[in-house]
């Protein structure tokens, strides 16, 4: 590893009541990035001093979002394991946004360690690293009084989601804010949408069907040079120690706005399908190519939950609600059968969760997500090893486990052992359904 720099709405709300809602959320983060009712922040000033943890992609995104959202907004310190993503990083978004960007070298920070140094310079975080260790940072930045941003999911087992929830306990009592990467709360349309089904356009929903079929996520070829630990940290996708595989990554989206649609409620229990059957070259890693998780709820509505990657396929990303007078695609914004509608309106949900997290940072009025980002992660987990294993997982058994992929994200060190290696006919092993015991 390269060296660290050592410096320092529920069921019942009318869909009227809804839009006047959204009119005012909206225009108090208009309020909030004018400046209105700031706070003092960095050395007596209005800066907010950003911090990322997490070099790649999504987070140079959310980085580049943080700063849209506010005009007083300075990103200050960057870290990853690698320090040569910190430095491309940095290089992209100085020229994005050049009176934004203020990291100096003694602010880059590489290996596991680096996020203590990126949440001490820092007065907010943004978090999109292996989601292996989303619990641990945003646990640290809130006990350090930074405001959170994190990326989903929002674990990858039961350990991880329960220190997820006392993160955002911890947030609550600390007045804090906690905002999670489940963009689709944060889609107008999405919202919208949902609000009707709620309100009863399509009648009862009798089921729902969650896809997200697609090829394999961010392949990468193996640089000359790296170790196999460093190997697996730069295609972290492809590892369940660091991802927890593609229900728990990918398909999370789906289960969340399934949950939503059927007011914030949890399955009580799931059986999964799942295995690899194409994807199987070491450069794919150790995760499952293909899931499939029915979900029954209490009043007997089943989720059917999909997702693959694999290529040459049929690709499809869809959530689908089906109810007794209609049906519904919230991803199209879209209602059919007694009632046809369709939303019109665009929105930028991405850009919103900043938005938002910035005006709640200016009011002093926090917003915190901890409740359904838990609860949906705990989902996907509860599907996904419902795939490894074979078994029937049920809500209660899911919650009551502290399993946990090994090692410890507090135990991971530049120097460690990797956690997976090679078989001996040049594979890494996968679990075995009926085989494979977890919780």
């Amino acid at each position: 590893m390269a060296n660290s720099n050592k410096s320092g709405k529920g069921p019942g709300t009318t869909r009227r009541d809804f839009l006047k809602a959204s009119t005012v959320a909206a225009s108090a983060a208009v309020s909030g990035s004018l400046g209105i009712s700031r706070s003092v922040f960095a050395a007596g000033s209005d800066i907010i001093r950003v911090g990322m943890i997490g070099c790649g992609g999504r987070n140079a995104g959310a980085a580049a979002q943080a700063l849209n959202a506010d005009p007083g907004a300075r990103l200050v310190a960057m870290c990853d394991i690698f320090m040569d993503r910190v430095k491309g990083k940095l290089r992209n978004l100085k020229a994005q946004k050049p009176e934004q960007v203020a990291v100096d070298d003694e602010h880059c920070f590489a290996g596991f360690d680096g996020y203590k140094h990126v949440i001490e310079s820092s007065d907010v975080v943004v978090i999109a690293n292996a989601a292996k260790f989303h619990p641990l940072h945003a646990m640290t930045a809130i006990k350090a009084g930074r405001h959170v941003f994190v990326e989903k999911p929002h674990g990858i087992d039961p350990a991880g989601i329960k220190l997820m929830q006392q993160t955002s306990e911890l947030a609550k009592q600390k007045k804090l804010c906690l905002v999670s990467g489940l963009h689709s709360r944060y889609h107008t349309g999405y919202a919208e949408t949902i609000q009707r089904i709620h309100d009863g356009a399509i009648g009862k929903i009798v089921a729902i069907e969650e896809n997200f079929l697609r090829g394999p996520y961010v392949v990468i070829e193996r640089r000359e040079g790296l170790s196999e630990l460093e190997w697996q940290c730069s295609t972290q996708y492809h590892f369940r120690w660091l991802s927890g595989d593609d229900v728990v990554q990918s398909l999370v989206h789906n289960m969340d706005r399934a949950s939503w649609a059927l007011g914030n409620k949890a399955p009580v229990k799931c059986h999964g399908l799942g295995g690899r059957s194409s994807m199987t070259k070491p450069i794919y890693g150790d995760v499952f190519d293909h899931h499939s998780v029915v979900y029954e709820c209490d009043d007997g509505v089943r989720i059917y939950a999909f997702c693959r990657t694999t290529t040459g396929c049929y690709n499809n990303s869809s959530s689908t609600v089906l109810g007794s007078k209609g049906g519904a695609n919230i991803t199209r914004c879209r209602i059919w059968g007694e009632t046809n509608w369709q939303w019109q309106g665009r929105s930028s949900p991405y850009q919103r969760e900043h938005d938002v997290l910035f005006a709640a940072i200016r009011s002093g009025k926090p917003v915190n997500n901890g409740d359904y980002m838990s609860r949906s992660t705990m989902i996907t987990i509860m599907g996904q090893i419902s795939c490894y294993t074979g078994k029937e997982v049920t809500w209660d058994k899911i919650n009551r486990s502290d399993f946990y992929y090994p090692p410890r994200p507090e135990d991971c060190r530049d120097d460690m052992a990797p956690p997976v290696k090679l078989d001996a006919d040049g594979s890494y092993p996968v679990p075995k359904p009926g085989f494979t015991k977890m919780i």
